[in-house]
């Protein structure tokens, strides 16, 4: 493990439809704890820390687990200043939660007044095949169409769960400056 002053810091935001809270949650547990929490009741918000070897270099990730978004919710600003990156999570077995990504994602370039963001597409609960409603092509059109990475994960059997977040991670590098400075996050200012 690199000294911590060596370590790259990235603050990711878990975001999605209110009815996915238990898949955002279970997934960042996954990602966390290496364990899948069956009934997670999570609080209005959590925020929890790893350290991550990708390409590399150490990154220490602050993986924040937002209360769920509806049309109607307002988003906060703790998700969107001092952002990296995103994971949008949606689960396959709900149509509505899958049309919510494009509403949150939407808000968060209103709110921040850009044009794109280091974004993940997730679409979970892949071990639920059989209750599928959102094919992996159309997962794949919507995260094309907002410029975003896109993945299928199941935080139940941990499929492709840390690769959702070095995605992520894939995808801040991508839009980071080549001078080896940290990229820029988000510049919303609240006025």
């Amino acid at each position: 493990m690199a000294p911590a002053e060596n370590l790259k810091k990235r603050k990711i935001a878990v975001l999605g439809s209110r009815s996915v809270g238990h898949c955002k949650s279970s997934l960042v547990i996954q990602f966390i704890d290496e364990q899948f929490v069956e009934s997670y009741y999570p609080t209005i918000e959590a925020t929890f820390a790893k350290s991550v070897k990708f390409k590399g270099a150490e990154y220490d990730c602050e993986v924040i687990d937002t209360a769920g978004q509806d049309e109607f919710s307002i988003l906060n600003s703790k998700h969107a200043i001092g952002i990296h990156g995103y994971v949008l999570v949606y689960s396959v077995t709900s149509k509505a939660s899958f049309d919510m990504i494009q509403i949150v994602y939407d808000k968060i370039i209103a709110f921040c007044g850009v044009t794109d963001i280091p974004c993940v597409v997730v679409g979970s609960k892949v071990d639920l095949e059989s209750s599928r409603q959102v094919t992996p092509k159309e997962g794949e059109r919507l995260a094309q169409e907002i410029n975003a990475a896109w993945v299928e994960t199941s935080a139940k059997t941990n499929f492709n769960v840390g690769k959702v977040f070095e995605v992520c991670l894939a995808e801040i590098e991508k839009r980071a400056p080549h001078t080896g400075e940290a990229p820029q996050t988000n510049r919303c200012m609240i006025m």
